[in-house]
């Protein structure tokens, strides 16, 4: 389908937004409506750089297969545009269209049937077997982290006419994740005592393939009071509930069972958030295990030089005197848990 039939199909604003980031008329741009790999496969072009699906990206089966067909037609630096409806956009279409005693109860069933459904082990392969994946519900966060896995860097999103359109740019090679995590328990990878990788085990705060987003969100909106990521749209607001009480940290029990986490220590951090910190604190923080109970609780900082002070203080207490030390900061911490409501955000 030439690219002047695609176009008249869509507004101006869309128009406008990916004439931000491309040259409509540029022969070296290719402009498809599909939903399926094979037709991206099929695409001959000697000098492809820029690629536009005009097809929402909701009805892919096999979602990362896409992505990583695109990331393979393009070159480093080449510009992938694509659009999709969010979980929050569906919602809007969903309960503007109808009187609020139908749509209530009709969005709720939509989002168990193909939101739920296609992320549980039991309900997945019946789902896709029934529907082959179409409309299925997408939060942005799992776009986004989608992209970022399949070797693309977040260019720009913006949602115009009740849809999200994303440009994304080659960077690298996919990482091929062939298990990523969707279910209600979260495996997320820290760094251990001597560097060693760890996986650590908490309740899904988060929507899928958050992350891949760790760094986009910081870049995007640095941190904010307490050393938390300001502003993360990826935590849900289940998920949000779950922290509030310390729910989600509960099956991290399970690391210290495992000798990876002791009861208290520092907090296990991601490759990432420790490369923030100074390369003096990174050497002290190595030489223990991480904690459950981090001296966040005790001294309850409000910046990242505040929280990496704390850090200090209690490693060189425990380098001096471990027992002792984890003893007056768990009392320490339960008191500010119990009756000053310290919470980690």
């Amino acid at each position: 389908m030439q690219r002047k039939i695609l176009l008249k199909n869509f507004g101006p604003a869309v128009i406008g937004y990916i004439s931000q980031f491309l040259d409509i008329e540029d022969n070296n741009t290719v402009f498809i409506q599909t939903s399926t790999r094979f037709n991206i496969d099929a695409i001959e072009h000697e000098n492809l750089h820029n690629l536009v699906n005009l097809k929402r990206i909701n009805g892919i089966r096999f979602l990362n297969k896409f992505f990583e067909a695109v990331n393979k037609k393009l070159p480093v630096d080449g510009v992938f545009i694509g659009y999709a409806e969010t979980i929050r956009e569906r919602r809007k279409r969903i309960l503007g269209k109808f009187h609020p005693i139908f749509s209530y109860p009709y969005y709720t069933l939509d989002f168990i049937v193909k939101r739920v459904f296609p992320k549980m082990s039991v309900t997945r392969k019946i789902y896709f077997f029934l529907t082959r994946g179409s409309n299925r519900v997408l939060s942005l966060t799992e776009i986004l982290g989608r992209l970022v896995s399949c070797g693309f860097e977040i260019v720009d999103f913006r949602e115009i006419d009740n849809n999200t359109y994303f440009t994304v740019r080659k960077v690298s090679e996919p990482v091929y994740d062939m298990q990523p995590s969707y279910g209600p328990l979260f495996k997320m990878r820290r760094v251990g005592k001597g560097g060693k990788p760890i996986v650590v085990y908490k309740v899904r705060t988060m929507h899928a393939y958050s992350e891949y987003l760790q760094k986009f969100v910081y870049e995007r909106n640095k941190l904010a009071e307490g050393g938390k990521l300001k502003d993360d749209f990826r935590v849900t607001n289940w998920g949000k509930f779950l922290r509030k009480f310390w729910l989600d940290e509960l099956p991290m029990i399970l690391n210290v069972f495992r000798g990876e986490l002791k009861i208290v220590g520092v907090r296990p951090l991601s490759e990432h958030y420790l490369s923030l910190y100074n390369e003096k604190l990174r050497e002290k923080r190595l030489k223990t295990k991480p904690g459950l109970i981090p001296p966040f609780y005790v001294d309850l900082p409000k910046s990242l030089e505040e929280i990496m002070a704390s850090e200090e203080k209690y490693l060189d207490a425990y380098s001096k005197s471990p027992f002792l030390t984890d003893l007056k900061y768990f009392f320490k911490a339960f008191f500010n848990i119990a009756f000053k409501k310290a919470r980690s955000g």
